[in-house]
């Protein structure tokens, strides 16, 4: 059976990828999303899952955001972990730095989530145009909205995000390797 399993950080990009990814993933593929309640939880659960999963052919997906860390150091240190548990086949993604710099990448959808038409033309501004770079992307979003809560936030801007002219670099590193994967997984059972 096609498996694409989805390890996170936090609930809120559970629902970031409930609403973009079935527009991604072929029907032939079944997909598990677990959301972890933070860096600390997701990173001890890491060797144990996916050393217990029982379906061989399973493919993960770990997301982590950077925060504040060196984001090759992380990398390596997450893929360490899937090393550790005989899974060499991960796809390891880090948001830099936090999911809300994915939002800021799409202030479109942002926009159109909390119907504040005005904030739109706010892409081109020079601190918009590349989100990654923002040192608190959480921050800069509540600005904007005002009532902007993690979950709830994801809830209402995911179903707008436009994948392919989202501005944040990550966030287009993130579809790069999934479609990749997603084509592997296609053609090794074709």
């Amino acid at each position: 059976m096609k498996e694409l399993v989805f390890l996170l950080e936090e609930p809120s990009m559970r629902e970031v990828l409930q609403a973009i990814l079935p527009g991604i993933l072929p029907p032939e593929i079944s997909l598990r999303l677990v959301a972890h309640e933070g860096k600390q939880d997701l990173e001890r659960s890491i060797p144990r899952k996916l050393r217990a999963w029982q379906n061989p052919e399973a493919r993960f997906v770990i997301i982590r955001d950077q925060d504040a860390a060196n984001c090759e150091v992380l990398k390596q240190h997450l893929l360490q972990l899937c090393e550790t548990a005989g899974r060499t086949n991960c796809l390891v993604r880090i948001v830099c730095r936090e999911l809300e710099s994915w939002f800021l990448g799409d202030l479109n959808a942002v926009s159109q989530a909390f119907d504040l038409p005005k904030l739109s033309k706010l892409k081109d501004k020079e601190k918009f145009r590349n989100p990654d770079h923002l040192g608190n992307a959480a921050s800069e979003l509540q600005k904007l909205v005002g009532n902007y809560s993690k979950i709830g936030g994801a809830r209402a801007i995911a179903p707008h995000l436009d994948l392919a002219g989202n501005q944040s670099h990550s966030f287009q590193v993130f579809l790069e390797g999934l479609q990749r994967l997603v084509a592997e997984m296609v053609a090794a059972h074709s």
